[in-house]
């Protein structure tokens, strides 16, 4: 029984693939810096194709113990992401054997991943109860410079979700290059609010101590520091860059778990409860390999709770399905015509089969303004 536990969680341990893929980018140079992001975006895009969809589902009631080899890999990651980034940080700016532009694209690549599967992790242990998962998230959540998602996440987007409340629900037509900025500027502050309004409850003020930003604060100034004590102001420009990108990756695939979806207001503030028909669900297997089931995002809204591996996916008549997996929906949202003729539709046709009484959805497309007229 053993034995076939770990042959059923090994394929979630693809994420280690990148770490020798961006060694030899480092040591070798030339086109070898582009296999990293081509390991994510265009290897697991061409495995969806090859071995197409997985929708069986574990029974959810499995016992935390038979669960311990999928869960390693996402306690592991934190050492092995800091391992690699931070030799890099030292190691590439003295590589005389590298031009600027195999820098960019190499950290471009080690952003992909932190992104993708650093962030994907950190997604995945500030779930969970473990005050050291919680803290293994938090160290990643750092090391892209993004700790207050942690809080935006848990108490305004799980709250929120399919609402205008939500900065990060895509609304219908907005194209990704008006969504990025938008997120940007709204989230930290929607995040602060929240851990504020906690606090207030309790009768203390936002500096309290107890306020998670002094903690975001400390570990991404860690961060920083230690990017610059080893590779000086170019390591810490690289370090920064390879943020950057790792959080464009995580507001892309935002972008795509909730585009154009929303849920029905019910007066005086209220919205329905949230169901699998308000996240896009997608089935493609080696997508959710690298991404831990992330891609069966509704049930994932539909119980927080549960542990990756128990995630339950849908069909089309409970749960609005993508035609791809996440790398390739996610570059079909650079390109906003391209995004719209594939989607739109699909939110129409999602809009007449859950919710065929409502004829106007124009007040729920607005991003700043109420659903109907007296929400919040």
């Amino acid at each position: 029984m053993t034995g076939r536990r770990i042959r059923d969680a090994l394929p979630f341990w693809a994420s280690l693939g990148v770490v020798p893929l961006a060694v030899l980018g480092a040591l070798a140079g030339g086109w070898t810096v582009l296999l990293l992001p081509l390991y994510g975006w265009v290897l697991f895009s061409l495995l969806d194709a090859a071995l197409g969809m997985n929708r069986e589902n574990a029974d959810p009631a499995t016992p935390e113990e038979e669960l311990v080899w999928y869960r390693l890999i996402t306690l592991i990651w934190f050492p092995v992401q800091a391992a690699l980034l931070f030799w890099l940080v030292w190691y590439v700016p003295q590589a005389a054997h590298l031009g600027r532009a195999e820098r960019l694209v190499l950290f471009f690549g080690m952003g992909v991943a932190s992104g993708t599967i650093g962030i994907n992790y950190a997604h995945e242990l500030m779930h969970q109860k473990s005050v050291v998962e919680r803290w293994m998230g938090d160290l990643l959540l750092a090391m892209v410079l993004y700790s207050h998602f942690r809080t935006e996440h848990l108490r305004v987007h799980h709250l929120y979700v399919a609402t205008p409340r939500d900065a990060v629900t895509a609304r219908y037509n907005e194209g990704f290059h008006r969504f990025f900025p938008r997120v940007l500027w709204r989230c930290p502050q929607s995040a602060f609010r929240a851990e504020a309004a906690m606090l207030a409850r309790r009768g203390l003020p936002w500096w309290h101590r107890s306020n998670p930003f002094w903690r975001y604060a400390v570990l991404q100034v860690a961060m920083l520091g230690l990017a610059w004590a080893l590779g000086g102001w170019l390591g810490l420009g690289l370090f920064v860059w390879q943020a950057f990108v790792a959080v464009w990756q995580l507001e892309l695939v935002n972008y795509v778990e909730h585009y154009g979806l929303t849920r029905r207001y019910l007066g005086e503030g209220r919205y329905e409860h949230v169901l699998p028909r308000h996240s896009w669900n997608a089935a493609h297997k080696a997508s959710n390999w690298l991404l831990i089931n992330l891609q069966r995002h509704s049930d994932h809204h539909y119980k927080p709770d549960r542990r990756f591996p128990l995630l339950q996916t849908y069909e089309e008549q409970d749960a609005p399905q993508l035609p791809y997996g996440y790398p390739l929906m996610s570059a079909a949202a650079m390109i906003p015509p391209l995004w719209k003729r594939v989607m739109n539709r699909r939110v129409k046709a999602w809009r007449r089969q859950f919710y065929p009484d409502v004829t106007d959805w124009k007040p729920y497309n607005k991003a700043m303004n109420p659903m109907p007229k007296g929400a919040p």
